[in-house]
C-alpha cells in the first residue's frame, strides 16, 4: 500500500488492524462490550481531521489582471511540486486558496461571497492577492490565514499550518540591498493555466498616486526584477513549450526606472531571444513612461515576433479629471502616444481603459472623452463605472448620482458598438498564431500580428502552431478565418541560447579587456 493509496491517517490505522485478524487461530477468550457513545454530527463548518501533509487536494481561484493570474500559478506550481494536488472541482478540494483583485467593487464582492461559500461547505480557507494584502483589518478576512502579494513562495507553509487549524499571516515586503523587490523569484516552479502561455511579472507595484486606485495600497511601490532574471525565465519557459510570452506588471512602462535600466533595454534582450514560431506580448502601461521611447517601443511592435498591440489606459479625455485623478499626463501627450504609435507602426493595435461618472466629471469633461473615443475608436475599448474604493482619496468625494453614471456609460458603449472593428480585414491572408480553444469547443482561437483574435475550425494539431489563414468575415470582436495552408513546424532549439545567455557576462568582460588595450596601444 502507498501513501497514495491512503486518504485519512485513520483509514492507514484501519487497514492494519484488518490485517492482524486475518489467520487468527483461536477466537478471542473475553469481549467485552462497551456501552454504545452517541456521535455528534460534524456540522458542515467543522473542519476534517488533519491528513498526511501534502495528500490534499487544492482549490485555487483566481480574480484580476495577468500579474494576479501569474501568482496563481506559481502558488500551483510551488504546491503540485510538494505533493498536493490541484483541482479545479472546488467541490472535493480540502482547501481552497481565493486569489483577490481590489480594483473594482464587484470582484470584490465576488471575493467576500466565495470565502462566505467556502466556511459554509467546512473547508479550510486560504486568502491572497490584492484585497487583503491592500486592506487586512477587513473584517471578512479575520481568522483566516493570510499570503502577501510578495509571499506567493511560502504557500506550501501557509497551506500546511492552515490545514492543521492555524492561522498564517504573511504580509512583508521583499527587499534586495534595502530597496523594494519584484517579490517571490521568477524561476519558482509554475502551473500555467495554459500550457503554450507564458505570463512574466516583470515588476511589482508603481511610480503613481492614482485617487482611485486601490491597488496602489497592495503592491505599493515599483520594485522591478533583474533583466537577466526575466529573461532567463524566458527562456526556460520557451524550452519548456510555450509559445507565447506576456510581459505584465502593474505598469510595464515603468520598469527599470528603480534599477538604472528601463524598458526598451529589457525588451531588445528577450526579442532576441524568442524562437521562431513565437510571439510576445507587452503588457499594460501608462502615458508618461513611454513618452520618451516611442521610437524603440515603435521598433519593437514592428518586430515580426513582437505583437503590435499596446494597452495604455486613458480613463478619461478631460485633462481637469486627469488632473483630479493624478493620472500626471495630459490628453494632449495620450494623443501623441497614440498618433505616434499608428503612424510608425501600420496596423498597430491600441486598446484602452475609460473610467464613467469618476466624481469631478462634468457632462462637458464626458463630451472630451467621447470626442477622444470617437476620433480614434479604439477597437478594444474597456468601459468602468466608477467605484469608490475605501482608503482612496476618490472615495471622500462627493459621488455623482448612479443614473447619471449608467447614462453616460450607456451612450460610450453605444458610441463603441456603432463602428465597425475589423470589417476591412476580410479578404486579408494573415499568419496567427493558435494558443487556444473557444469556449464553443468547435473552433480554435489564434491571434494575428495586430493581437486581433482569430477563429478557426478545430483540429486539434493546430495547437501551438503558426498557420496561414484568409479572413472570411468579421464581428465586433473577433475575425472568422479558414486555414489556406499547412502549419509551419520550428525546431526550437534554446539550448544554444541559453549556453550563450550564461557565457555572455565572460564574453562582455574580454570585449571590454580588449577595447581597454587597444586603447591603451592608440
Amino acid at each position: 500500500m502507498t501513501m497514495d493509496d491512503v486518504g485519512d491517517i485513520e483509514d492507514l490505522i484501519s487497514s492494519v488492524a484488518d490485517v492482524a485478524e486475518i489467520g487468527r487461530v483461536k477466537p478471542r477468550n473475553i469481549v467485552s462490550l462497551r456501552p454504545k457513545v452517541k456521535v455528534k454530527p460534524r456540522r458542515q463548518t467543522d473542519h476534517p481531521p488533519s491528513q498526511i501533509p501534502g495528500t490534499q487536494t487544492i482549490f485555487i481561484k483566481t480574480w484580476g489582471c495577468s500579474h494576479n493570474s501569474s501568482d496563481g500559478e506559481y502558488m500551483a506550481g510551488l504546491l503540485s511540486n510538494y505533493g498536493y494536488k490541484i483541482t479545479e472541482d472546488k467541490t472535493i478540494a480540502d482547501l481552497w486558496i481565493l486569489n483577490s483583485c481590489t480594483v473594482k467593487n464587484p470582484a470584490e464582492d465576488h471575493f467576500r461571497n466565495e470565502i462566505s461559500t467556502g466556511k459554509k461547505s467546512g473547508k479550510f480557507v486560504v486568502v491572497a492577492g490584492c484585497v487583503p494584502q491592500g486592506d487586512q483589518k477587513s473584517s471578512f478576512i479575520q481568522n483566516l490565514s493570510v499570503i502577501g502579494v510578495q509571499q506567493i513562495d511560502r504557500v506550501v507553509e501557509v497551506v500546511e499550518e492552515t490545514l492543521k487549524g492555524h492561522t498564517i499571516r504573511l504580509l512583508g515586503q521583499k527587499k534586495i540591498n534595502g530597496k523594494k523587490d519584484g517579490g517571490a523569484r521568477l524561476q519558482l516552479p509554475k502551473m500555467r493555466k495554459n500550457k503554450l502561455i507564458e505570463i512574466i511579472a516583470i515588476s511589482t507595484g508603481c511610480l503613481n498616486q492614482c485617487t482611485y486606485c486601490k491597488t496602489k495600497h497592495a503592491r505599493g511601490n515599483l520594485g522591478s526584477y533583474p533583466p537577466d532574471e526575466i529573461v532567463q525565465r524566458a527562456i526556460e519557459s520557451f524550452n519548456e513549450g510555450a509559445v507565447e510570452l506576456w510581459l505584465t506588471s502593474e505598469d510595464t512602462g515603468a520598469y527599470g526606472l528603480d534599477i538604472q535600466t528601463n524598458l526598451p533595454e529589457l525588451l531588445w534582450r528577450l526579442v532576441a531571444i524568442i524562437p521562431e514560431g513565437c510571439m510576445m506580448r507587452i503588457g499594460m502601461t501608462n502615458p508618461p513612461y513611454i513618452l520618451n521611447h516611442l521610437e524603440e517601443i515603435a521598433k519593437i511592435l514592428s518586430h515580426p515576433r513582437v505583437y503590435a498591440f499596446l494597452h495604455v489606459p486613458v480613463q478619461s479625455g478631460s485633462n481637469q479629471v486627469l488632473a483630479d485623478m493624478k493620472r500626471e499626463y495630459s490628453i494632449e501627450e495620450f494623443e501623441t502616444v497614440v498618433t505616434f504609435l499608428r503612424q510608425r507602426v501600420p496596423g498597430v493595435s491600441i486598446a484602452t481603459d475609460i473610467i464613467c461618472g469618476f466624481p469631478t466629471e462634468t457632462e462637458e469633461d464626458f463630451s472630451e472623452t467621447m470626442s477622444v473615443c470617437e476620433k480614434y475608436r479604439f477597437p478594444s475599448l474597456f468601459i468602468n463605472q466608477f467605484y469608490p474604493r475605501k482608503g482612496t482619496p476618490a472615495a471622500r468625494m462627493p459621488k455623482i448620482p448612479t443614473d447619471m453614471v449608467k447614462i453616460r456609460t450607456k451612450r460610450l458603449t453605444e458610441l463603441f458598438h456603432s463602428y465597425t472593428t475589423y470589417d476591412h480585414r476580410i479578404g486579408e491572408v494573415q499568419e496567427i498564431l493558435i494558443t487556444e480553444e473557444a469556449k464553443n469547443g468547435i473552433e480554435l482561437i489564434g491571434h494575428n500580428k495586430y493581437y486581433e483574435q482569430v477563429l478557426v475550425a478545430k483540429e486539434p494539431e493546430l495547437m501551438g502552431k503558426c498557420i496561414k489563414v484568409i479572413v472570411k468575415s468579421a464581428k465586433k470582436h473577433c475575425l472568422i478565418a479558414e486555414m489556406v495552408d499547412k502549419p509551419r513546424i520550428f525546431k526550437h532549439n534554446l539550448q544554444k541560447i541559453n549556453d550563450m545567455y550564461s557565457i555572455w557576462p565572460v564574453f562582455a568582460l574580454l570585449v571590454c579587456v580588449l577595447a581597454r588595450i587597444l586603447w591603451l596601444l592608440v
